[in-house]
């Protein structure tokens, strides 16, 4: 059975940074492409990165792109998040997804979430 367990979200200051992490189990993590996605209040889903299962591949949103950096350990099975120059728009439910391809569209399995407040 698929578990994505999410943890690190939390109320933060504009400015400040915050690192997200994924616990998966009940699949082969290292060869599973993954993602984290957010839905901000009364906001569809967005993708906000992507990494392939060797982790030789990343992407981004241009919302996000140069302050958050997407990362796994295959070793530790982890999936981990680094956010910095958080803004007030950043404020969402942060999931992590497993995709069934690098550039998939959409997931086939996705956390609990966990929630990242960020103040102005």
């Amino acid at each position: 059975q698929v578990q994505l367990v999410e943890s690190g979200g939390a109320l933060v200051q504009a400015g400040g940074s915050l690192r997200l992490s994924c616990a998966p189990s009940g699949f082969p993590f290292r060869f599973t492409a993954m993602a984290w996605v957010r839905q901000a209040p009364g906001k569809g889903l967005e993708f906000i990165s992507r990494i392939s299962g060797l982790g030789d591949l990343t992407a981004y949103a241009d919302s996000v792109k140069g302050r958050f950096t997407i990362s796994r350990d295959n070793d530790a099975n982890t999936l981990s998040l680094q956010m910095n120059d958080l803004a007030p728009e950043d404020t969402a439910m942060y999931y992590c997804v497993k995709l069934p391809r690098y550039n998939s569209r959409q997931y086939d399995s996705r956390g609990q979430g966990t929630q990242v407040t960020v103040s102005s």
